[in-house]
């Protein structure tokens, strides 16, 4: 992780460099985390980073590890499942909000994303996934779709982040945003609601599928790898 350079609000970026990596991997589910390691590697003071690990524990990204201290939670595919139940529910109200309203979303993002899925980072995979949706809920006019949206994405975020090293991104996704933006564009606030419900729904029963194989094979090449050592 790159050092940070000390501002006043440090703790916030601490708090926000370890999100970060939680979120991509370069922290996997079940690492050991010690104020004295990070902080050497942020080349921060042991206090914003207690302070910033207290605000992930608080999140979820962080849990007690017994004696151990504290480690990087373990993924959840029910959680995250649950998780895209509720984005559902705020993607067909911002996308039926947006069809009422006749706004029209820059369909610039349909092209990064449909580029960004055809490459091999993950980082901007994931990033224009995130744009089209807050591009979704600026569109609706509500600014509480957003806010309570927010509260979650990090978490998606995380899921996508571990799944999508191996399984890649799917192409139909983006011809699903597609559709969703060609609803809103003619103005039909039903259907953009449907297929945005849709969309979300389905992307949680994906991602839960396949974060649960990616849980197993990580366990069972963890369960390997000790059985070699002993």
């Amino acid at each position: 992780m790159r050092r940070i350079e000390f501002t006043p609000d440090l703790t916030e970026q601490v708090r926000l460099r370890l999100l970060d990596a939680i979120c991509t991997g370069e922290l996997a589910p079940g690492t050991r985390l010690t104020q004295e390691e990070l902080a050497a590697s942020l080349s921060v003071s042991r206090q914003p980073v207690l302070q910033a690990l207290r605000l992930l524990k608080k999140d979820g990204f962080v849990t007690d590890a017994g004696r151990r201290g504290l480690m990087v939670s373990p993924l959840d595919a029910r959680a995250i499942a649950q998780v895209y139940e509720v984005r559902g529910v705020l993607d067909g109200l911002a996308a039926r909000q947006a069809a009422i309203a006749g706004v029209k979303i820059d369909r610039q993002v349909l092209a990064e994303g449909r580029k960004a899925a055809a490459g091999r980072r993950l980082g901007p995979m994931i990033d224009t996934d995130m744009r089209f949706h807050r591009l979704l809920y600026a569109a609706s006019g509500n600014p509480f779709v957003a806010q309570t949206a927010d509260l979650h994405w990090q978490h998606i975020r995380r899921a996508m982040g571990a799944v999508l090293q191996s399984a890649g991104v799917r192409e139909s996704v983006w011809d699903e945003h597609e559709a969703i933006l060609d609803a809103i564009d003619r103005g039909e606030a039903e259907h953009a609601e449907r297929l945005a419900r849709q969309h979300g729904e389905a992307a949680g029963h994906n991602l839960a599928a396949r974060l649960t194989r990616h849980v197993q094979d990580s366990e069972r090449h963890f369960m390997s790898a000790t059985e070699e050592v002993i």
